[in-house]
């Protein structure tokens, strides 16, 4: 039998192959790349690691800023989107690889900014990767951690409807994990921001790839909360569409120089 991380990586990769164009192409995907790019610092003598760096999003947008972006993901068609939208763009200060985050294969302090978005909710140990991210950056580089992190009473509702959405999904951390998350890491000059993701219920779906049957438990999901919001996803209706705003969460630190 294979080992827990292998069978959760393999979910990983069957669900992001599948995922690879139609997640690149949601909207609220793209949004609030300034943001990151003004709380990193980057400039143009850093070098960037963007860790489980999937389409190239983030990368291609830190690369104008920066000496060197590296992107690393375990999902080769990620990858391979990545590489597409770096040469449609044009930019050379790119290069992406596959590969896993524990460990990650680069010696310490290698970059001056790493940064993860949108990840740590499929990591068995988040703990452990924020660790490889640190250990990889430069002292007095900065790291940032940009995920959905929810209130501890909407968590366990939010986490049982992305397992039906995303089967590779482990766990959305609460504000107080993503805290002791932080504190227990040794970074310095912590800044934090906070912005919502944005979408519609059926786009969502069509770029998503839940298990036979499971698409309609999460439509009843998401009418039931209309009503009672245990979801933490404000989702209303806008006409004939149900919608939602996805809570997510910026961390920016310093290591120790």
């Amino acid at each position: 039998m294979q080992p827990a991380d292998e069978r959760h990586n393999q979910r990983i990769v069957d669900q992001f192959s599948r995922q690879a164009v139609p997640f690149a192409e949601l909207p609220g995907h793209s949004q609030s790349m300034q943001l990151l790019i003004d709380l990193s610092g980057v400039s143009a003598s850093d070098t960037v690691l963007d860790l489980a760096c999937g389409p190239g999003l983030v990368a291609c947008e830190f690369a104008p800023f920066a000496h060197h972006v590296t992107g690393i993901d375990l999902t080769p068609k990620m990858i391979e989107q990545a590489e597409e939208r770096q040469k449609a763009r044009g930019l050379a200060n790119l290069s992406f690889q596959v590969g896993d985050v524990l460990p990650l294969p680069f010696p310490d302090a290698s970059f001056s900014v790493v940064l993860t978005r949108y990840s740590f909710h499929h990591f068995l140990d988040p703990k452990a990767v924020l660790e490889e991210m640190v250990r990889v950056c430069k002292p007095g580089g900065k790291i940032l951690v940009i995920d959905v992190v929810q209130p501890p009473d909407k968590v366990e509702a939010y986490d049982r409807l992305e397992k039906l959405r995303d089967p590779s999904h482990v766990h959305a951390l609460t504000y107080p994990e993503m805290a002791g998350l932080i504190a227990g890491s040794g970074l310095l000059e912590i800044r934090t921001a906070r912005y919502k993701v944005e979408g519609e219920l059926e786009q969502q779906l069509k770029a998503s790839f839940p298990n036979p049957g499971d698409d309609e438990v999460i439509r009843a999901m998401f009418r039931a909360d209309l009503v009672s919001d245990r979801l933490g996803l404000d989702i209303h209706r806008q006409g004939d569409e149900i919608r939602f705003a996805i809570p997510i969460l910026v961390v920016a630190g310093k290591k120790p120089a």
